[in-house]
């Protein structure tokens, strides 16, 4: 890879996984002028971004080929190594030089997969997990947690500032997806939270779509409290705005990367528990903040 060039506007990128980020993500790097190559396990998901002005290719291999850029945005560790080593995958193109994820995945299959495919295609890799949802990367304003060689991260910097208001490299490769672990602990054990603080809301005799309100501002105050709180109160879960699958995942993820470490987290633990009694009990395709559900039975 030329260290001397830079990944701006109006760099051809390529785009994989048309999921509940991918599409806002499309349509925000299509808003900004750039041009788009896009594939999908799913094809008829590509409607959602077609008159926007993507470009449908039939492989990551022909996205890889299309692009200066590839963005994956995938659904955990085995997608990911099946659009990166499989035998329609990036490993069989030439083209793009630089990869940035954008899905959640443990850092161990990041490490391996970035490893075989760099070692194959000179394909270098930033791995940029995500945390604001699918209006925040409409809107440009996403949170990216960047792992990667420092000085590939300054290169794609104004690329990435496209789809993110709050841009860290947080260390070498691997690091954005250690970040993500500790942000999805926080958030998944705050869904559980938000359950249970409803309940207590409604057994108190408390109305629960005052209590944002009323604690804004304070030592409780949080963007979960703003923004799945009252989703939850209002029962507001059709169409999904994320799936409990999505976040079962996730803590699994938490769950062996603290068992990895040694530690004994009792809160976390009973969390991830319960999150998980909720999911797999038929509710994978639910919206993630329905386990309030969970303390309704």
């Amino acid at each position: 890879m030329n260290t001397t060039s830079r990944f701006v506007p109006p760099t051809r990128i390529g785009f994989v996984g048309l999921g509940i980020m991918g599409v806002p993500l499309v349509q925000r790097f299509l808003e900004k002028g750039l041009s788009v190559t896009v594939w999908n396990l799913e094809p008829e998901r590509f409607a959602l971004v077609q008159d926007a002005g993507a470009v449908w290719v039939d492989s990551p291999a022909a996205v890889c080929t299309a692009s200066e850029v590839v963005f994956v945005c995938v659904l955990g560790d085995d997608a990911l190594a099946s659009v990166c080593l499989g035998e329609h995958g990036f490993v069989q193109a030439k083209g793009a030089s630089l990869l940035v994820d954008f899905s959640t995945s443990s850092p161990a299959a990041t490490l391996r997969v970035a490893a075989q495919l760099q070692e194959a295609t000179g394909l270098v890799w930033l791995d940029a997990p995500m945390s604001g949802g699918p209006q925040a990367a409409r809107e440009g304003k996403l949170t990216l947690l960047v792992g990667g060689d420092s000085k590939v991260y300054e290169q794609a910097k104004s690329l990435l500032s496209l789809v993110s208001s709050n841009l860290t490299r947080m260390g070498g490769l691997g690091s954005g997806q250690k970040t993500k672990i500790l942000n999805q602990l926080l958030v998944g054990v705050n869904y559980v939270l938000m359950a249970e603080l409803l309940t207590t809301a409604k057994a108190a005799g408390i109305d629960p779509h005052q209590l944002p309100e009323c604690l804004k501002g304070g030592m409780a105050d949080s963007t979960i409290l703003q923004r799945i709180f009252p989703q939850m109160a209002s029962g507001d879960f059709n169409p999904p705005k994320s799936y409990a699958r999505q976040l079962n995942k996730d803590l699994k993820s938490v769950k062996v990367f603290v068992e990895n470490l040694k530690l004994e987290l009792p809160v976390v633990a009973t969390a991830i528990q319960q999150y998980r009694n909720y999911t797999e009990a038929g509710n994978e395709m639910e919206d993630g903040a329905s386990v309030s559900r969970l303390y309704e039975e």
